[in-house]
Formats: structure tokens, sequence, C-alpha cells
């Protein structure tokens, strides 16, 4: 269970490193995503889950 919540800490982590960095990048890339059409976003969404699932079997290769 601990590794669930290092898992989800890290994701925190990670999803702050941009909007700390360069705010109005983050905001433009949220105004653009917030333009996609639903379609788009689950397909953007469905990529973004295979390629995490990819990346953790890797790193537990």
């Amino acid at each position: 269970m601990s590794d669930l919540w290092a898992a989800l800490a890290l994701v925190l982590v990670i999803e702050g490193i941009l909007p700390f960095l360069a705010p109005g990048q983050w905001r433009e890339a949220l105004r653009q995503l917030s333009e996609l059409e639903d379609r788009q976003v689950r397909w953007l969404g469905l990529g973004l889950m295979l390629t995490g699932l990819v990346a953790l079997w890797w790193a537990r290769a």
C-alpha cells in the first residue's frame, strides 16, 4: 500500500513541475486542451494511460 501512496505523491510532484517553472505556458496548454473535443481528450487520456502502463512494466522488469 505504501507503494501506491508513493506513486500518487510522485504524480503530484510531476504535475506541479510545469505550473511552477512556466505558469504562462501551463495556462496556455490548459486553454488549448479545453478547446479539444471530448473524443480527442479521450484519445489523449487513453494514450497517456497506455504510455504509463508500458513505462510501469518497463520499470518493474
